[in-house]
């Protein structure tokens, strides 16, 4: 595959993410333009990374031919107003999440579009490697029909996409109980770096439980996850013949012989390994769940992510790819988490309703 050349535009913490992975992997991505319309800013971005940057959309667009796509990294306010301009332009769009800020910009935005824009959501969740191997377990069959995911990983729509790709749920309707909790933590690392003394902090727990039919799904999560070092991250997915807990599997091959395997992380480098510090895969009874496919780049598991939405926007823009994760998807995904929150706010059930992206 050809070096896949694309156009960011903004220039935040987000946005950086991007810049890193093609830096990274100079063999398979090149940034071509920065839209950044802040000049003070511009100027340091250039002076950083080395990538030109504009003030407007037209600068932006003038050289469109020379890059396949463009990455929408803005505030979710606004960033409708911006794909909707590349859309009608006929530039291919990666949008960061959400794509809109609520319903009714999620409904102005799907229903605004032109019928043949590409746009396509970095919803990073479902391809980080530990994730993307859970996936891959629920749908092999082997935990046989899968009714339950408990997910405290994320938050959100994030949480969400998990919930709804682990389940094998689509656009069906669900009905939502939720609330919040409060308590005391000590103050961990933020965006910021480490903490620099003793402080206690308070934590907000949000907890909600989303019934899809005969699926159930817990969404748990605190924002200290992200960052904390005593607050771990917790999946558990049930089905008819086993479960999967973290990082456990538990199965029936038959009704009279259980299996108990693990997922295992390959990860090079280590113990005097020489192949250098990179992320391979994950492996779990002797087969590849799941493999890196920007190996031996030494990115994290969200860049690993991220640079896979990149490659798989690359292949649909050039014609050779397929829808990997829409803004009808999207859209399902932050409504239900705004629902979610709307549950946990009035301590009432709230149910979802037809939505203009839900199919017929």
């Amino acid at each position: 595959m050809s070096i896949i050349s694309f156009g960011i535009v903004g220039g935040g913490w987000r946005a950086e993410f991007y810049i890193r992975i093609a830096k990274a992997l100079p063999e398979k991505f090149n940034i071509h333009t920065i839209l950044v319309r802040d000049e003070e800013k511009g100027r340091l971005l250039e002076a950083k990374w080395g990538i030109r940057t504009v003030r407007n959309m037209d600068q932006f667009t003038a050289e469109s031919k020379q890059f396949s796509f463009a990455v929408v990294s803005v505030p979710r306010t606004a960033a409708p107003a911006i794909i909707q301009e590349l859309a009608e332009r006929q530039i291919p769009v990666l949008a960061e999440t959400p794509p809109a800020a609520d319903l009714e910009a999620l409904t102005n935005l799907y229903q605004s579009l032109p019928k043949d824009a590409m746009v396509q959501v970095a919803e990073q969740y479902l391809f980080q490697p530990m994730h993307a191997a859970r996936i891959q377990i629920a749908r092999s069959g082997k935990l046989g029909e899968v009714s339950q995911a408990q997910v405290s990983a994320a938050h959100d729509y994030h949480g969400i996409s998990l919930i709804r790709q682990l389940l094998g749920v689509g656009f069906e309707h669900a009905s939502i109980i939720g609330q919040t909790f409060e308590s005391k933590i000590m103050q961990g690392p933020s965006r910021q770096g480490d903490p620099l003394e003793e402080r206690m902090v308070q934590s907000v727990q949000r907890i909600a439980t989303l019934r899809f039919g005969d699926k159930l799904a817990v969404y748990d999560f605190t924002g200290d996850q992200y960052f904390s070092w005593i607050r771990r991250s917790r999946m558990l997915i049930r089905g008819s013949k086993g479960e999967l807990v973290d990082s456990e599997v538990s199965y029936l091959k038959d009704y009279a012989t259980p299996i108990h395997t693990e997922l295992r992380r390959v990860d090079t480098g280590q113990h005097g390994n020489l192949e250098g510090y990179y992320h391979r895969g994950v492996i779990a009874d002797g087969e590849w769940l799941y493999q890196n496919p920007v190996a031996p780049a030494r990115l994290s598991d969200d860049e690993i992510a991220i640079a896979t939405c990149l490659l798989r926007m690359g292949l649909l823009a050039s014609g050779k790819g397929a829808s990997f994760y829409s803004l009808a998807e999207a859209a399902q995904d932050h409504y239900l988490a705004l629902l979610m929150g709307e549950a946990m706010a009035s301590g009432q059930t709230v149910h979802t309703e037809k939505q203009v992206w839900m199919p017929e």
